[in-house]
């Protein structure tokens, strides 16, 4: 997700859509887009580029984000940090993305937005996926002539991967947004953006706190839990779900909520 739709064109788009682009060293706006960007991470992004960088969750977290909250639901996001000097990712070189693997997501869609919704059908509420054009003025690789359809595109910059990656948390967000209430409280926000982010707090929380003790969780998955970042993030899903009340993905053992 992008905060900002400064420059997003207002029309639907879907795989098929055809737009022409590229970017490369020698463009004389190589990395310029690269710059003064609001860019949600998702918990897959944050996995992909600690495990990139070599470094634990929570100190990717405090090095390389910034908090945003949603105001209308208390919603916790990591937002990529820019640097102070000159608002560019710090991630960017002369040469190009330094974790051009790892990038995130949006970084792997642009000049493609991606979007989400629901829509009423005969079968009852549908999501919907839909995409659109992100036109920044400044941007120069409009103008070449390699042309893409957006499902191309999605394939040959291995956001396919990532989508999948990121289903359920985009599910999670899109029911968040449907659902009625106050915003998370504070408690409440430090514990979802555990669940979402930091997967080295997360598994110590399941692991060393009483949460075993509370819920019944399938012993398969819990030891692939144990040095598994991806299997950590699913049950983070799972948690994310229930505590958001969103469904009843846990089970309490029996004689649990008397215990606790």
């Amino acid at each position: 997700m992008f905060m900002s739709t400064e420059f997003v064109e207002p029309t639907r788009r879907d795989l098929e859509s055809k737009f022409k682009f590229s970017c490369y060293k020698g463009i004389a706006c190589f990395t310029q887009c690269c710059r003064r960007a609001d860019i949600i991470l998702t918990p897959f992004d944050v996995l992909k580029l600690k495990k990139e960088l070599g470094i634990p969750s929570d100190e990717f977290l405090a090095k390389y984000t910034r908090l945003y909250v949603d105001e209308k639901s208390g919603q916790p996001y990591a937002v990529l940090k820019m640097t102070e000097e000159d608002g560019k990712c710090p991630f960017v070189t002369e040469e190009g993305c330094s974790v051009y693997e790892s990038r995130p997501l949006n970084c792997r869609y642009y000049p493609v937005g991606k979007g989400l919704m629901v829509a009423a059908s005969d079968r009852g509420p549908v999501k919907e996926e839909f995409y659109f054009f992100i036109k920044d003025p400044n941007c120069l690789g409009y103008k070449e002539d390699k042309e893409w359809t957006i499902g191309q595109w999605r394939v040959n910059q291995g956001a396919d991967e990532y989508d999948e990656m990121n289903y359920e948390w985009n599910d999670i967000q899109l029911r968040r947004r449907g659902a009625s209430g106050p915003p998370l409280d504070q408690d409440k926000q430090q514990l979802v953006f555990m669940a979402s982010y930091d997967v080295d707090k997360f598994r110590s929380f399941i692991f060393e706190s009483r949460f075993l003790e509370l819920f019944e969780v399938d012993e398969q998955e819990l030891e692939k839990m144990k040095d598994d970042d991806i299997a950590m993030m699913r049950f983070g899903f799972k948690y994310l779900k229930y505590i958001l009340m969103i469904e009843e993905t846990l089970k309490m053992r029996v004689g649990a909520e008397k215990s606790g």
